[in-house]
């Protein structure tokens, strides 16, 4: 074969490459566009931003923010984005690691010398809290009947509420989904900083990855374009409750309010080492233990269960579903924010399986 023919045949092979990922590219672009236009209110109540190479195709917002009001949601909308708050405590204690103010694998004693738990402070680590390792139990729904949700200014108020509370399983051994352990390390990050949870997340996360409208709120704050929640018993019920009793102020386990753009920019600055070098990135996003359905990362779901990587947190609780995924190999990202909660096959689980089954190639259940 002479080199003429070669080039040319070369050529033409990229071409052809070139011109189907474009083709692939805007059909997964034209499905996306078709399902969101074909949505309701009766489908889904929330907001939703869709990126394609941290470029924003897609923006909507459905339903109500005020049922009662018949106010709707906009797509600047405040959310309660629940455990999504988890990966904030994440960064914020891999921040403190990085500047070396505390170790990953020594017993939390040494940041928090008078814990109440001699067993906790002597033998859990910064690793267990942030692996959901710890043994720690889960205390929004282990000691929730003992929740006074107006009671909680501050992040060491909650303590009382599990300090005592027998471990799960022994440290290190056993993964079991635990705010309790986030909860400790917000304890640890205002211990190691000198700052108030609140104010620390204030200036070293939100601040620089530019989230304004991302914080913590009272049960009783009156916050302009702020959604109220409403819980049909995740699907157990036709006749929506709001979620008022089942919600504290934010603690580093979950709660915080925030908005599409907002977790949009987050994950950008996440990905793109603004919150934390890469070295510390990286290890925050590797697999370190596998948890109910997918691997766990830092405070982090890392889910390898379909045709590519998906980094991210869901957020569910009474009134709540929320997600924030990150597809690594498309370079796709998704934030899904609901104040109505779910039972699994509507509202935002079906747009969840649709992103996952059209972008991850997940088979669909039906």
């Amino acid at each position: 074969m002479n080199i003429g023919l070669k080039i040319y045949l070369t050529t033409a092979i990229l071409f052809v490459g070139i011109l189907a990922f474009g083709q692939s590219k805007a059909t997964t672009e034209t499905e996306i566009t078709s399902f969101l236009d074909s949505l309701n209110e009766e489908d889904f109540s929330g907001t939703i931003l869709v990126a394609h190479n941290n470029e924003i195709i897609e923006k909507k917002a459905y339903g109500l923010a005020s049922i009662e009001f018949n106010v709707k949601n906009d797509t600047d909308t405040k959310f309660n984005i629940a455990s999504i708050t988890k990966l904030f405590t994440a960064v914020a204690t891999l921040q403190l690691y990085e500047q070396r103010k505390l170790k990953l694998n020594i017993p939390i004693g040494e940041y928090l010398p008078d814990y109440r738990n001699k067993l906790v402070r002597d033998s859990v680590t910064v690793h267990q809290l942030l692996t959901h390792t710890s043994g720690l139990n889960n205390f929004y729904v282990a000691d929730l009947d003992k929740i006074k949700n107006s009671d909680y200014k501050k992040i060491s108020d909650f303590v009382p509420l599990f300090v005592n509370d027998t471990l799960l399983s022994k440290p290190g051994t056993k993964y079991d989904y635990s705010a309790t352990g986030m909860l400790v390390l917000g304890l640890i990050i205002e211990k190691v900083s000198g700052r108030n949870y609140y104010d620390y997340l204030r200036e070293n996360i939100f601040k620089p990855a530019e989230m304004p409208n991302t914080t913590e709120l009272e049960i009783d704050s009156i916050v302009n374009n702020k959604a109220s929640g409403y819980t049909s018993m995740f699907g157990e019920n036709k006749t929506l409750k709001k979620n008022d009793y089942y919600l504290t102020k934010a603690s580093p386990g979950g709660f915080y309010y925030s908005t599409v753009s907002d977790l949009f920019n987050f994950s950008k600055a996440l990905r793109n080492y603004k919150l934390l070098n890469k070295e510390t990135t990286e290890l925050m996003f590797e697999p370190k233990v596998k948890g109910y359905n997918t691997h766990m990362g830092y405070g982090i779901g890392v889910d390898k269960r379909y045709n590519q990587t998906i980094l991210g947190h869901s957020g569910g609780w009474y009134g709540i579903h929320c997600e924030l995924m990150d597809f690594m190999n498309d370079h796709y990202t998704v934030i899904i924010l609901s104040n109505i909660d779910d039972g699994g096959n509507n509202g935002a689980s079906k747009l969840t399986d649709f992103f996952m089954e059209l972008i991850a190639d997940k088979k669909s259940e039906k």
